[in-house]
């Protein structure tokens, strides 16, 4: 099947957050992306494939699927080095429940702006078992593809809200917000909570005043190099060693 003009200026309209918003569509490419996307909750709209993805999975094809030319790949994809499947997927509509604040640790990403942190900061999330982000709405969006990539199909079991901090963080109640801040108390002495709000803050300038304003237990994961040639620690890699800690003390 040759692909259409319409779809693919579709599918190249979504590689820009105010088209994923209109059409309420994302998508995503690579077959481990797409086999933890066979096993989700979200909806797949089309399938794209490659000849070389149907000959290396002929007995694996449960699904219905368009094939299209290595060049109309090319054209949609939104990699350097475009795969050999690409699916189109809707955008599942969720709330944020105030009971997941009482389940678990929540992660809360103030301001950040690079996709790939998002996606390794979700599939970090993954690993440790957490299963609710909260971003403020300024955060880059989730689906962005790029973030997408980064979350190697962790996307699909980790849930991310967009929630207005001005709001949301000011009617948090009865559990502590931990917060990461160069003054704060070293993580690996501080007593940490079985679940509670971890804020993390944006590559450049960390949390935001504002938001500082709602800590409840500042926490530091301390520099054991003297001469502390690092200035900082990359927003995810902070991320990893938070949940670690929280994971591990639990």
């Amino acid at each position: 099947m040759i692909l259409s003009k319409s779809k693919i200026k579709l599918i190249n309209s979504l590689k820009i957050k105010k088209y994923r918003k209109i059409e309420n569509l994302f998508f995503c490419e690579g077959k481990k992306i797409f086999e933890t996307l066979l096993n989700s909750h979200f909806k797949i709209i089309e399938i794209f494939v490659t000849k070389k993805f149907i000959k290396n999975n002929e007995n694996k094809l449960q699904f219905q699927y368009t094939e299209i030319s290595d060049e109309e790949m090319k054209k949609i994809s939104a990699l350097t080095t475009p795969q050999d499947v690409l699916a189109l997927v809707e955008i599942p509509k969720i709330e944020f429940k105030n009971q997941y604040l009482y389940e678990s640790p929540i992660l809360a990403l103030d301001f950040i702006q690079d996709p790939g942190n998002l996606g390794t900061i979700v599939r970090i999330a993954d690993w440790f078992g957490i299963k609710n982000i909260v971003c403020s709405k300024d955060t880059v969006d989730i689906f962005n593809p790029k973030a997408i990539q980064a979350t190697m199909g962790s996307i699909f079991s980790v849930n991310v809200f967009y929630v207005d901090f001005n709001v949301f963080l000011p009617n948090v109640k009865d559990i502590p917000i931990y917060g990461t801040l160069l003054e704060g108390e070293n993580i690996y002495k501080t007593e940490l909570s079985k679940n509670g709000i971890i804020l993390l803050g944006n590559e450049a300038n960390g949390i935001r005043k504002i938001n500082q304003a709602h800590i409840t237990k500042p926490i530091t994961i301390p520099n054991f190099n003297s001469q502390k040639k690092a200035e900082s620690l990359n927003v995810a890699i902070s991320a990893a060693i938070v949940c670690s800690e929280f994971k591990r003390k639990q």
